[in-house]
């Protein structure tokens, strides 16, 4: 049995969401209010025989890894160690980082200690300027308390000598990014100094790492911590420890650049705001956001790296199966600007917010000339790749009709243009699997799964058909993160580093499994189709359950309705899916 299993079986999915909701006992179900979208009536339902839980009113749902996942924004790695601890379950040391994991601790613990030092250097008379310009962007002292800012002396080894003290190493603090590597036959020294500091915390509220300022007129005028084993600017989102319940609550994300628009925007009420730190936004920034939440606006200056986000923005909907939406600032201004000149504007901007793709034709139009030929081929060749991104077919041929209309040329031909852009990926040759995987091959969950999933691992080349496959189809836990960490993976060997060491003895086995090599594209074809029936099937004897639950209760007949509505959506598809399998059984016969 694998240690996931040994927490899923040592663990009741009642006493773990019952921790955060109140459930009350309805049938064979528990039942109660969807901590993931507000509502009055509850239908967010516990299945203590599965255990499993679905919400039928956000149409979500899953086992107790992916309820934590989602309530508290973490990844699978966090939510099985913290599950782990409840079960009494003990991760064994090989499934552990070991040394590094000790090291990590010990970077977190040195860089909370820097952000104590500098966060009491603000309020000392060294840090007198620093005050003054505090005050001068008006933050309060709850602010300043809040998001722990501070200030670094204008010294070469202040911060050096008091972590010493303290009883950090120099290795510590060099790998921490806290000092600067010494020259030959020099000293290391302090890496910020005469700064105003910003503390960057990942979603646990765990110090990471630093953002400073200078304070005078010298460049360049913000410096970040250098990348450590436990920061990297190009994943992290300044204030995520301190946005993430307001993003939970109001379903949306606001993605600013710097740490004063953030700053700004949570003093002034608008806490569901985060920074990608004055970089352009990465699809690994998004993809923590998902965690919480799957809208996201864009709210970055108009300027190169704003505009470069935004032309990404189809990668980030393609990431997040949602539309990204951009805010429109006025010219010359960012966030900061906006809400201290009028707060009530910023809600009113975010609610005029365009799509990516619609700011994107704007962008692109608003600097050329429509009326001639040279131009529209110009607007064809930069927007058609941006819609050929696309993946949800009808968002698609609603931009292609768009770019028609656009350059006044019939969607016959730019949809020719566009098809002459797709070509097909190479194939990426599989990932050879570890000679003692088929020693190691744990409990598989679940036949239909895994054999799904060892056709996408040994066979890449299906990757571009698995577009339509959803995670929630995989009911374990550990099929789910090989799923979506393939997803994301250019390539397979890419995948063991994006996975906790826990799955890897199920990832090894799924590529060491023995496969016939004959009608790849059609097994794999026929076991999704399997999946989408069993995943559907269940959803409906759900719905059916509930149905009567409400029905027994005297449950509100709008809701009913909506369940009722549902169920007949469901039973469309599962239609669907019996048409497609009689399909094929009669194609086999002729």
């Amino acid at each position: 049995m694998s240690v996931i299993d040994d927490v899923k079986q040592k663990i009741d999915i009642i006493d773990i969401i019952g921790q955060h909701i109140t459930l009350a006992k309805s049938g064979r179900t528990f039942r109660g209010l969807c901590p993931f979208h507000g509502e009055k009536h509850p239908s967010f339902y516990v299945y203590p025989e599965q255990q499993s839980w679905h919400c039928f009113g956000c149409n979500t749902g899953g086992d107790v890894f992916s309820f934590i996942m989602k309530k508290q924004g973490i990844d699978f790695s966090e939510a099985l160690r913290e599950l782990a601890q409840k079960a009494g379950v003990t991760i064994p040391s090989r499934f552990e980082p070991g040394a590094e994991s000790e090291e990590k601790q010990k970077l977190y613990q040195v860089n909370q200690a820097a952000a104590l030092y500098f966060h009491n250097l603000l309020n000392s008379p060294a840090g007198e300027k620093a005050r003054n310009y505090v005050d001068k962007r008006g933050f309060t002292a709850k602010t300043v308390a809040d998001f722990q800012l501070g200030y670094s002396l204008n010294s070469w080894e202040e911060l050096k000598k008091y972590l010493t003290e303290k009883g950090y190493s120099e290795k510590d603090m060099l790998t921490a990014g806290l000092l600067i590597e010494p020259e030959e036959g020099k000293k290391s020294h302090d890496r910020f100094r005469n700064k105003l500091m910003f503390p960057i915390a990942d979603a646990r509220g765990r110090i990471i790492g630093f953002g400073s300022r200078v304070l005078d007129d010298s460049q360049p005028k913000y410096i970040n911590s250098p990348q450590t084993p436990i920061f990297d600017k190009s994943g992290n989102l300044y204030a995520l420890n301190l946005a993430k319940e307001a993003v939970r609550e109001q379903g949306l994300a606001v993605i600013v650049e710097g740490y004063m628009d953030v700053i700004t925007a949570h003093q002034n009420g608008f806490a569901n705001v985060v920074a990608s730190m004055g970089t352009s936004v990465t699809e690994r920034q998004v993809n923590t956001l998902k965690r919480i939440t799957k809208n996201i606006t864009l709210a970055l200056d108009a300027d190169a790296a704003g505009e470069e986000a935004m032309l990404r923005g189809v990668e980030f909907e393609n990431a997040l199966g949602a539309e990204v939406k951009v805010v429109i600032l006025p010219s010359g201004k960012d966030p900061d600007d906006v809400i201290k000149e009028d707060a009530t504007a910023w809600p009113q901007l975010l609610e005029k917010a365009l799509p990516v793709v619609d700011f994107t034709f704007d962008m692109v139009a608003s600097g050329l000339d429509l009326a001639t030929a040279k131009d529209k081929s110009l607007a064809v060749e930069k927007l058609l790749p941006i819609i050929a991104e696309i993946k949800d077919p009808i968002r698609q041929a609603h931009y292609l009709q768009k770019l028609s209309q656009l350059v006044q040329v019939s969607e016959r031909s730019v949809e020719a243009a566009m098809s002459r852009l797709k070509i097909r990926p190479k194939q990426a040759p599989a990932a050879k699997p570890k000679p003692e995987a088929a020693y190691l091959q744990p409990l598989l969950s679940n036949p239909v799964e895994d054999y799904c999933l060892a056709l996408l691992l040994q066979h890449p080349e299906l990757k571009i058909e698995d577009e339509e496959l959803p995670p929630e189809y995989f009911e374990g836990s550990q099929n789910r993160e090989i799923f979506i960490a393939r997803q994301h993976s250019a390539k397979i060997e890419e995948l063991r580093d994006k996975l906790d060491p826990a799955t890897h003895e199920n990832l090894d086995a799924l590529l060491g499994r023995s496969l016939s090599p004959n009608r790849i594209a059609q097994k794999y074809a026929e076991c999704t189709l399997r999946l989408r029936e069993r995943y559907l099937r269940g959803l409906a004897a759900k719905i059916e359950a509930v149905l009567a639950l409400e029905a027994e209760s005297g449950g509100k007949a709008a809701d009913l309705a909506k369940l009722k509505e549902q169920g007949v959506e469901v039973n469309s598809q599962l239609g669907e899916v019996f048409a497609r399998k009689r399909q094929w059984r009669l194609e086999q016969r002729g």
